[in-house]
């Protein structure tokens, strides 16, 4: 089963919603403030997509991070910091059963999904 993590509130999330039902792609949404997250799937996450390819730099939650936690980070400390503020992923995560990516664009989601056929 494929799902797709992120906030439903998110413009981006919002895209990549409306490109996997345009595409009629069955998915599951799991809403990171209204699901909640486990440390395991955040643990796997940062062991296969490092923390730097999870951890949305670019967010007001990073930048809302103290300046020491931000140059220090790593998988353990970026674990802390996910559980403690999820909006830190990069959104969307997609979950495809074989594979996690972050983020949205069309070129990439139709070669994800022309690789995995559903």
């Amino acid at each position: 089963m494929i799902t797709l993590y992120g906030i439903k509130n998110c413009d981006t999330v919002k895209k990549a919603r409306n490109w996997l039902d345009l595409h009629g792609i069955e998915y599951r949404f799991h809403d990171f403030r209204e699901d909640g997250l486990e440390a395991a799937a955040v643990s796997a996450w940062l062991a296969e997509l490092g923390w730097e390819q999870l951890v949305n730099k670019r967010s007001t939650s990073w930048k809302a991070l103290d300046a020491r936690d931000r140059e220090t980070m790593d998988e353990k400390s970026a674990l802390r910091a996910i559980m403690a503020q999820p909006t830190l992923i990069k959104r969307p995560l997609l979950d495809t059963g074989h594979e996690r990516f972050t983020g949205f664009s069309a070129a990439n989601y139709q070669q994800i999904f022309n690789r995995h056929t559903l």
